[in-house]
């Protein structure tokens, strides 16, 4: 009965979850199938079964390199892979268990010094991006020989000397007081492009005020000669014109005297009374008298205000005498 428990007990192996089974032929590996999970039967003493794990798995590595400008670089790198499921036999024949120290380690490293070495230490924090696809084809290429496959990588880290991030930082300042100085420049141009803008704006409306101040004195003088064709048209139709513009111009108030000026020499003998007075009782006697005719003679010349006037002096002189 023990010999049968043990011959049963010996012939049933169970696979976990995640893994795939290995099995072995008086420690020969069949590489024709991987057991999947669950009970497998098998022969007692002969064959043995090992476990793979084929799920995601995740290793970290550091690594050291030097840049294109021979900068140091200290490059922390994720890398999550799995066994391939079907051929976890084949990595079990060829690497064993410990396969991730033979080959994953030296893959990931030799791919970091590869792709870091093409760039420049600024390019590698520039063209991050770039520099992690370029080592994940690498690692990938690498890893697909061995039934290892490459689910993501991770750069976790860049690091450069302490020389280098000072370089880099008085870099980055001299760019940024660059930046302010253009900034400062364009901002100065288009100050100047408004000054400018304004100058030729005002310039503009002193040219239209100009215009327009012309455009009003010629139509002044154009008035002023139209107003002088037309009284010389109306001065040639009718000579009685210039009479009538000088009543327009009349203020109403007669010259006491008319005549004189600088002929005269002084002395007042051009000057000759708009009104004549008279100087003796008979002469003002006379005058009196012949009221009447004198107004009516006058009235062909300026009127009746004339005679209204002689007549009005004519009685005062006469009451004072």
């Amino acid at each position: 009965m023990v010999i049968i428990g043990i011959v049963v007990t010996g012939s049933v192996k169970i696979v976990d979850a995640g893994n795939r089974g290995v099995l072995l032929h008086f420690g020969a590996v069949d590489e024709s199938r991987s057991l999947n999970e669950g009970i497998h039967f098998v022969v007692p003493v002969r064959d043995d079964v090992i476990q793979m794990e084929v799920r995601t798995q995740k290793i970290v590595e550091d690594t050291v390199s030097a840049s294109n400008d021979l900068q140091d670089v200290s490059t922390q790198v994720a890398l999550n892979y799995h066994l391939d499921p079907d051929n976890a036999q084949i990595v079990y024949r060829q690497l064993g268990l410990d396969y991730a120290n033979r080959v994953i380690v030296p893959a990931i490293q030799e791919s970091v010094k590869q792709v870091t070495a093409r760039f420049n230490a600024e390019e590698l924090i520039t063209q991050r991006e770039s520099v992690k696809t370029e080592i994940e084809q690498q690692i990938r290429g690498r890893l697909a020989a061995y039934n290892i496959i490459v689910d993501a990588i991770s750069i976790t880290e860049f690091q450069f000397s302490d020389e280098f991030v000072r370089a880099v930082e008085a870099k980055v300042a001299a760019q940024q007081r660059a930046l302010q100085a253009q900034n400062e420049l364009r901002r100065i141009e288009i100050e100047a492009q408004q000054a400018e803008a304004r100058a030729v704006g005002e310039q503009q409306a002193n040219i239209a005020r100009a215009e327009g101040v012309r455009q009003a004195n010629v139509l002044q003088a154009q008035g002023e000669a139209q107003a002088i064709t037309t009284i010389d048209e109306q001065l040639r139709q009718s000579p009685t014109y210039l009479e009538w513009l000088k009543s327009q111009k009349w203020d109403g108030q007669l010259p006491l005297v008319v005549g004189g000026g600088a002929g005269s020499g002084g002395s007042g003998s051009g000057v000759t009374p708009f009104i004549e007075i008279p100087t003796s009782r008979d002469e003002l006697q006379s005058t009196s008298d012949g009221g009447g005719a004198n107004t009516n003679s006058s009235s062909s010349g300026l009127g009746g205000a004339g005679d209204t006037l002689q007549s009005v002096l004519n009685n005062t002189l006469l009451s004072g005498t």
